[in-house]
């Protein structure tokens, strides 16, 4: 068990430094682009990325899932290149389908949505660039799924420094436009198919498989849904900001989530790391132990992250103009959304075991439409505080339903009212702590909050289930 631990750990760990990498060349990347382009010009790549990031949802498909499941299931090589293949099928059927409709409908919007002359040719520059990626994504994928960890991490380091080399080459030298960044980016893309070509080859065939295509949509299908529903939960508060209150408050709201998007440094390499890991033990004995573990590590990361987090933004937000102040009250609450929004892939491993990957289109749809109401409702009233209170409920309202449901069909021996506790008691520590600094309070209260987190994971013993000393709760 220990073993199987310490591999998820160094994993996670790895691509931690891979997100943290990638992360930090894209920040250091933004100044240079904008020192090219005007605000005007450098427009049209922020809308570019926000629509590749859409068409993204529906080039994949779920596929990505339902492959971790197949993947791992299947023990014939043969039967696993077989659901590869399919993917890949899917995928760039997908993306000729997206090519097709910009090519008979783009001339009709292209050059009004990007607000330029050359706006049709820049959308295929982006199809260009989603078709590279697609095909190195899965090739990536599959080294994740056979835990060549430290290859995808080379690779997609040397990916995004490729992009941001080659596109500043182009913004320099030859075009100083977005054409330029597209650019950089398809020859970079490209660059790393060729890298890939070995592994690649073994994956094209255009024979379909009607059993292996029925399985893998069948699986994935009822996933887009709630990628689509993330995109609302995650981009929605921003437009009714923006409609309902200023300029200002949209700036302010922006900067607290750049800064709570930090959390998925951690993350995101457990994320990677969670699907492949957990997969991989489905059959195995005591895996149940093993999650329950797992939950309630991850758990206390978590709470105590969002606890740090609240604890120091006063401080860290001093990085910016002071114009920016404000942000800092909102990060932590933001940082527990987006925690939840993590946390979810963990504690839902009997969703996936029983492939009913519907369950989490549901919640996630439902997370969604409460999301919009409690915006409508919450932010004519309380400005930046109804978004983050809108998205915090959404999320946890999500999560609750993902777990009931997971237990009930795959029972991991864990405490739903431990976690609870202190999932909770974190929330209101988190609250407490912003409070005391909103009202330059006694630092001691802030003393207070931790001690209230450190005594309730005392209380709960949650050391005895990491120990495996003491009988789980049944609830």
């Amino acid at each position: 068990m220990f073993q199987n631990l310490k591999r998820l750990g160094g994993d996670s760990l790895l691509y931690a430094l891979m997100n943290v990498g990638t992360k930090m060349i894209a920040f250091i990347m933004l100044p240079i682009y904008t020192n090219f382009l005007s605000p005007t010009e450098y427009a049209p790549v922020d809308i570019i990325d926000r629509w590749t990031a859409m068409l993204v949802f529906l080039v994949i498909l779920g596929t990505d899932s339902a492959l971790a499941f197949y993947y791992f299931e299947k023990k014939d090589e043969k039967d696993k290149r077989s659901y590869i293949q399919s993917v890949m099928n899917i995928r760039l059927f997908m993306v000729l389908c997206l090519f097709l409709i910009i090519l008979i409908i783009g001339p009709l919007f292209a050059n009004e949505l990007l607000q330029s002359d050359q706006g049709l040719y820049w959308l295929y520059l982006s199809i260009g660039v989603l078709f590279l990626d697609t095909i190195s994504a899965l090739i990536l994928t599959v080294m994740r799924y056979e835990f060549h960890t430290i290859k995808v991490v080379v690779l997609t380091v040397l990916k995004m420094l490729l992009v941001a080399v080659l596109s500043y080459l182009f913004l320099k030298f030859f075009v100083r436009s977005v054409e330029g960044i597209l650019y950089g980016r398809i020859i970079s893309g490209a660059l790393i198919v060729l890298l890939l070509a070995k592994p690649l080859i073994k994956f094209i065939s255009f024979k379909i498989d009607r059993d292996v295509l029925r399985d893998l949509l069948k699986y994935g299908l009822p996933l887009v849904p709630a990628s689509l529903a993330f995109w609302i939960i995650l981009n929605s508060s921003s437009f009714f900001l923006a409609f309902m209150k200023s300029a200002e408050e949209v700036g302010i709201y922006g900067a607290a989530t750049k800064f709570a998007a930090l959390i998925t440094l951690v993350t995101s390499g457990i994320q990677m790391a969670w699907r492949p890991y957990s997969m991989s033990l489905k059959d195995k004995p005591n895996n149940k132990e093993l999650f329950s573990k797992v939950y309630i590590i991850i758990l206390l990361m978590g709470a105590t992250g969002v606890l740090v987090v609240a604890t120091i933004m006063p401080y860290v937000i001093l990085l910016l103009d002071e114009a920016y102040y404000s942000a800092y009250q909102y990060v932590a609450l933001l940082s527990a959304a987006t925690f939840l929004n993590f946390y979810y892939l963990i504690i839902s491993v009997g969703i996936f075991f029983m492939k009913k990957t519907k369950i989490i289109s549901y919640a996630f749809a439902g997370a969604a439409v409460i999301n919009v109401i409690l915006n409508i409702i919450l932010i004519p009233s309380y400005s930046i505080w109804g978004v983050v209170a809108s998205y915090l409920i959404s999320y946890l309202a999500a999560i609750i339903y993902i777990f009931v449901k997971s237990q009930k069909l795959y029972y991991i021996p864990v405490s739903l009212w431990k976690m609870s506790a202190l999932f909770f008691v974190m929330l209101a520590g988190t609250i407490g702590i912003v409070y005391v600094q909103e009202h330059a309070l006694s630092p001691l209260y802030i003393v207070l909050a931790w001690v209230v987190y450190v005594a309730t994971v005392g209380i709960t013993r949650v050391d005895k289930d990491l120990r495996g000393t003491r009988n789980h709760e049944t609830n």
